[in-house]
């Protein structure tokens, strides 16, 4: 796992920052023939868990990138709650998704594109922790991007 803290690219806000790295994790998926979501989770400044959609690979259709990188935090601390950290992903996460970060207890989500139809702010009520804050369209056009233009290659129109 590669640790770096906020403030090694001067210039961009703590989100964007984040939200890059969250998007690198995303290119791994995309390598990988994943769907490219890539998701980390931050703690005091610093990455603690990253994960990327790995579905395919372990033939697990809950091995989405927020699983991943939620329980990689999990292990890093030691302990199931994860009440000081940030979970950045650059797709709205799906409803097993957000579920899980309610068990978690994480105090933000930050994602990248919104999912009109399979994320879960299409429920209409708050499945997360009522602690987390939500924080949406962080590079929301270049996270976007990444799982149009993987579908489009999947149809033959690239």
């Amino acid at each position: 796992m590669r640790y770096i803290n906020f403030g090694d690219e001067p210039g961009i806000s703590p989100d964007e920052f984040f939200m890059n790295e969250a998007i690198r994790e995303a290119k791994l998926a995309l390598a990988e023939d994943e769907i490219p979501i890539g998701a980390i989770v931050v703690c005091k400044g610093q990455i603690i868990g990253r994960g990327h959609n790995l579905t395919e690979r372990l033939s697990d259709v809950s091995a989405h990138a927020e699983m991943q990188a939620l329980t990689a935090a999990a292990n890093f601390i030691g302990g199931k709650y994860l009440q000081d950290c940030t979970l950045y992903v650059t797709l709205e996460p799906c409803v097993m998704c957000a579920g899980a970060s309610y068990w978690f207890q994480l105090s933000r989500i930050v994602f990248g594109a919104y999912d009109t139809k399979l994320g879960f702010g299409r429920l209409n009520q708050k499945i997360t922790h009522p602690k987390t804050v939500i924080t949406g369209g962080i590079h929301e056009n270049e996270c976007a991007e990444l799982v149009r233009g993987f579908f489009r290659s999947k149809r033959g129109k690239v």
